[in-house]
């Protein structure tokens, strides 16, 4: 034991007043997100699935804050988004075709028929998951006035879909 009572083994590497080493990838479920600029407060990490030529890619982020190397919990959820993304984003969709549906959304009747197209009003799904292991998915593009001009954000709990709303700047 050290004189302020903390075992020797238990301290970060880190010196007082240094960052912590960041990796500059990460390799999740097969998917390599790699270090992206950020402010000074966060470390973030982004990468693309792949997709045929001409279409737009989907992608995942992981946000790290304070920076830090990502936790084994934090890298567990990042991995269970990634290796189900298809199936989550499925969920984000359906979910707010039936949310939107709701008065306090304010959609006219004809964003409301578009929610019944075969193809939702929406594209771009890109998934950010933080330390906290809270995560969500984000619709960067919206044909829906709620949703304009930054998009639709679909807040899970775990696997589970459990709120919806536009991003705007606030």
């Amino acid at each position: 034991m050290s004189a302020d009572g903390v075992p020797p083994n238990s301290r970060g590497s880190e010196k007082p007043g240094t960052e912590p080493e960041l990796p500059a990838t990460l390799h999740i479920a097969g998917l390599a997100l790699s270090r992206v600029e950020s402010p000074p407060s966060l470390a973030c990490w982004s990468g693309d699935f792949p997709v045929p030529a001409g279409a737009d890619p989907a992608g995942v982020n992981l946000v790290i804050e304070p920076p830090a190397p990502p936790q084994p919990a934090t890298l567990r959820r990042a991995h269970d988004v990634v290796s189900r993304f298809d199936v989550l984003v499925a969920r984000a969709v359906e979910y707010c075709r039936v949310r939107l549906r709701e008065e306090r959304y304010g959609l006219t009747a004809e964003e409301l028929d578009r929610l019944d197209l075969p193809e939702p009003p929406w594209g771009l799904p890109e998934a950010t998951v933080w330390n906290d292991r809270s995560w969500m998915i984000r619709f960067a593009e919206s044909g829906l006035g709620m949703g304009d001009p930054y998009g639709i954000l679909v807040t899970f709990d775990g696997t589970r879909p459990v709120d919806v709303q536009g991003a705007d700047d606030e």
